[in-house]
């Protein structure tokens, strides 16, 4: 009975009859494969990953891991078109060459996406072990995934232009004269992105520091492709061109590693020689008693108009604004405090008035300003 069947299940006119170049029988085989090979390689591939979790549960950071997650994260249609070209085999030529064709141009998009996961793993570890000592590597690491990502596309369209039998001699060609169309026509959004090269790569300020541009000033936020954001002190956020940026000079105060404080004062004309002797001393011991502070000099300068002119120069050995303003008012103080002490007044504006009165001459002194 068995070989009865056999024999009339090979004489069937139905399973010989052929339909896109193919009998039925070879469809019915090719579904038959489709059907088991896509979930078999499904599970394999899960299986795979599975075992690479495992393995690289107990090594972060290593190859293991980031070869688990760029399988784990392979696209269903791989997988199926993968099944669908082992099922192709039973049907013969023109369809396994068809089906050859779209599993490598599948694979060509696969390897452009598991390529952009990877730089994406590798740059952002190197972020998170160079942030706390390297401010600018967020800036940089950004502009460097875009730019590598950029590359691996142009990689992958290049191989599936070249897949498809295209010559892709005179279609770079043909690029390169509409890139210089391109390039005229942008030359200002060009000018800007080559400008965030430049920032990114020279460096002259990163995100947290406190520059000055012009008249405006303020702290780093980010650092674009074309514009840079910097946060005022007013609370407000101002937006510079990169190119504009570069163009103007730019005064960096996080890079400081001291701050040069230069500060005058006046005391009276009728101050007295011996006390006017004494005052860069006094002005040394208060400069010295402030915190932050390295005392470098201070001098009787000059003779001004309505005081006796004293010039003083110190350094702050911490950059910080506020850190000078505070040892600026301890100074101001002790200052005060010594001359006091000493019977020294300040001077402020006055004038010399000298009066006729019945053939005498008579001096008084007027002040520009009330006391």
């Amino acid at each position: 009975m068995r070989e009865r069947f056999a024999e009339v299940f090979a004489e069937s006119d139905l399973l010989q009859w052929e339909f896109l170049g193919n009998s039925l029988l070879s469809w019915v085989v090719a579904l038959g494969i489709m059907i088991l090979a896509y979930p078999t390689l499904r599970f394999s591939l899960s299986v795979v990953v599975n075992r690479l979790e495992k393995f690289s549960a107990g090594t972060p950071g290593r190859v293991d891991e980031i070869l688990a997650q760029l399988l784990g994260k392979t696209k269903p249609f791989l997988v199926f078109l993968g099944a669908l070209w082992l099922a192709s085999l039973a049907l013969g030529e023109p369809w396994s060459g068809r089906t050859a064709l779209l599993v490598k141009l599948a694979f060509l998009v696969q390897a452009g996406l598991w390529a952009a996961d990877a730089i994406h793993w590798i740059l952002e570890r190197y972020r998170l072990h160079q942030l706390d000592d390297d401010p600018g590597a967020a800036t940089a690491i950004g502009a460097m995934g875009f730019l590598v990502r950029v590359a691996v596309w142009a990689v992958i369209l290049l191989s599936v232009l070249s897949l498809l039998d295209f010559e892709i001699g005179p279609a770079l060609a043909g690029l390169g004269v509409g890139g210089i169309a391109i390039a005229l026509a942008v030359q200002n959004i060009l000018g800007d992105l080559f400008a965030s090269l430049s920032i990114i790569f020279d460096r002259p300020f990163v995100i947290g520091d406190f520059i000055i541009v012009g008249s405006e000033m303020g702290t780093v936020e980010h650092v674009g492709l074309k514009t840079t954001r910097v946060r005022a002190l007013s609370g407000e956020q101002l937006i510079f061109s990169n190119s504009d940026l570069l163009s103007s000079r730019v005064r960096n105060f996080k890079r400081m590693d001291e701050r040069r404080i230069l500060f005058h004062f006046g005391v009276q004309y009728d101050t007295g020689y011996d006390r006017l002797k004494k005052i860069p001393q006094v002005v040394s011991e208060v400069v010295e008693e402030a915190p932050n502070c390295r005392f470098d000099r201070a001098h009787f300068s000059e003779f001004g108009d309505s005081s006796l002119d004293f010039e003083v120069v110190y350094f702050m050995t911490v950059p910080d604004f506020t850190s000078f303003r505070d040892t600026q008012q301890a100074i101001n103080l002790g200052l005060y405090r010594r001359m006091e002490e000493m019977g020294v007044s300040f001077a402020f504006p006055t004038r010399t008035l000298h009066l006729n009165v019945d053939g005498a001459t008579v001096e008084a002194l007027a002040p520009t300003r009330p006391e």
